[in-house]
């Protein structure tokens, strides 16, 4: 193995350390505290884990994390008139619907109820908007730790090719703007990109989001280049006992390392990251709402 792992767990707690720092600092000199509403509609045993994993996570940073549930088959009116009464607490900052919602629910318009400003999802047309065109927005998470770990090796990325693998409105799309505004050369690739494996060798950065796991083999990567993970997938593992599995990423782990220069591992590497930015994102929105500067160190 020759490439430099990314250790996402160690970097995402520095991230968290920097939050607490924000979060101590709001309280000591503004009376604030960045307050993070979480929803979780019907009972999804792997968004259950993620709620919890997010109320933990915002308790550490001294943040207020305060829980909904609603019943599976809740009516779609209920979780509106929820998100509207957030909207206005004052005491919220941050709202985020966990996602999949029931197939009663229109997610979209569920997501474009919510108030721009308290969009920790980062995934309001209005917020993909202001990405698209370069202006400030609500970063998705996972695109922002991604190209916060980007930075940390890099340094500047200018003029730097780039390959996004996946299309979706979650990860593809906004990685995709993230690395224009970092002035790289970006390709989008997904299923219908003809020779992919050609195209991703050009790349001195991959980003692999498709959810397909280990796809992306190492004779597909360019000698030295960056490769980000976002896949988690879960597959058998008989080697562990019968009925085990275990974690692995969009990208064959052991035939990447070989070749590239830096990479993320599955689990350890982007994952972390994600949480970390959501509180990261919380203590963003807190600032901007009461009109005050930037969180350093936190945002695109």
């Amino acid at each position: 193995m020759s490439a430099k792992i990314i250790d996402g767990k160690a970097f995402a707690a520095t991230v968290r350390e920097k939050v607490a720092g924000h979060v101590a600092r709001l309280k000591e000199e503004h009376g604030l505290t960045p307050g993070l509403a979480v929803v979780l509609v019907g009972e999804d045993p792997a968004s259950q884990v993620y709620v919890r994993s997010k109320g933990k996570a915002t308790k550490e940073a001294g943040m207020l994390g305060v829980e909904y549930r609603l019943d599976v088959d809740a009516p779609q009116g209920e979780l509106l008139r929820l998100i509207d009464d957030l909207n206005a607490n004052p005491a919220i900052h941050g709202i985020l619907v966990q996602l999949p919602l029931p197939s009663h629910i229109d997610a979209d318009l569920v997501i474009n109820a919510i108030d721009p400003a308290k969009d920790v999802d980062g995934f309001h047309i209005s917020n993909v908007g202001l990405l698209g065109t370069g202006q400030k927005s609500m970063v998705p998470c996972t695109p922002l730790g991604c190209l916060m770990m980007l930075r940390d090796h890099h340094g500047s990325l200018s003029g730097m090719d780039a390959v996004v693998i996946g299309r979706s409105n979650i990860v593809g799309k906004p990685m995709a703007q993230l690395l224009l505004g970092e002035s790289c050369t970006v390709t989008i690739a997904h299923s219908r990109t003809k020779d992919l494996p050609e195209v991703v060798r050009r790349a001195d950065i991959v980003v692999a989001a498709v959810g397909r796991p280990g796809m992306v083999t190492g004779d597909w990567i360019k000698p030295g280049a960056t490769v980000m993970d976002v896949g988690i997938n879960r597959i058998d593992a008989p080697e562990k006992g019968e009925g085990k599995t275990r974690l692995v990423g969009d990208c064959d782990f052991d035939s990447c390392a070989e070749v590239a220069g830096a990479i993320t591992p599955v689990p350890g590497g982007v994952g972390p990251m994600t949480i970390a930015c959501l509180l990261a994102n919380t203590v963003t929105a807190c600032r901007r709402i009461n009109g005050l500067a930037e969180p350093e160190g936190l945002t695109a």
